[in-house]
């Protein structure tokens, strides 16, 4: 197995303010990662830092042995926590949109995931409830032939009975040559497709594991080491 994605000493500050300090992981191909912590552990930070939507303080990021640049850009797929998309734009209207942005974008596989997802394509964004919009964005992100696919918060805004349907997408649209990087609060809910874990606290790296290794270590789901080790 090859290294996807390394960070090395990884630090960011806002000011006086630490949002990371001195982070170090490698994440290889192939593997499902969920990145959990309290709020204001500094997760988003941390995938806005491999998006290189932001520049660290100090130490570095590497996709494929690179810095992050127009390059990485194409090898990561990037889902954000808020809706960034045009409400005045139909699905159809988005999706010719990202074919002709990413060359890697597969207009088939959208098409599909919106037919299971019973989205029509002539919608236009500003007549769909959250959820929908969620929806959507994650369909366009899944869409591309990606290496490494940052999820934050993908099933926040989700209600339970489409849950399973969303992580299912995920599951059975991304490149399996890439990985999967999903920051969440609903741990429960996401558990049963994760490979590893990174905990984060305070801008520190608790721990990084698989999930076997916490089961067979701690005897516990990841859900009961996550409330055991922040005490929720």
């Amino acid at each position: 197995m090859s290294e996807l994605l390394e960070c090395r000493d990884l630090t960011k500050k806002y000011g006086n303010v630490l949002a990371l300090n001195n982070v170090s992981f490698t994440l290889e191909r192939g593997r499902i990662v969920g990145l959990l912590g309290p709020n204001a552990s500094g997760k988003t930070t941390l995938i806005k830092l491999i998006n290189g939507l932001l520049t660290p303080t100090s130490g570095e990021v590497l996709i494929n042995g690179e810095k992050p640049g127009v390059k990485s850009k194409l090898s990561i797929a990037y889902l954000p926590d808020t809706t960034f998309l045009s409400d005045f734009m139909n699905v159809k209207q988005l999706i010719n949109y990202y074919g002709d942005f990413y060359s890697n974008f597969e207009k088939e596989k959208a098409y599909d995931m919106l037919k299971h997802l019973n989205i029509a394509e002539n919608m236009k964004l500003k007549a769909m409830s959250k959820g929908t919009k969620e929806k959507v964005q994650l369909i366009l992100t899944m869409s591309r032939k990606a290496d490494l696919y940052c999820l934050d918060e993908p099933i926040g805004g989700v209600d339970p009975a489409s849950r399973d349907y969303i992580l299912n997408t995920i599951l059975n649209n991304y490149n399996e040559e890439g990985s999967i990087l999903i920051s969440t609060h609903l741990i429960s809910d996401i558990e049963q497709i994760l490979d590893e874990v990174l905990l984060i606290q305070y801008g520190n790296l608790y721990a990084h594991k698989s999930v076997d290794e916490i089961r067979e270590e701690h005897g516990i789901s990841v859900d009961g080491y996550f409330r055991e080790v922040f005490r929720c």
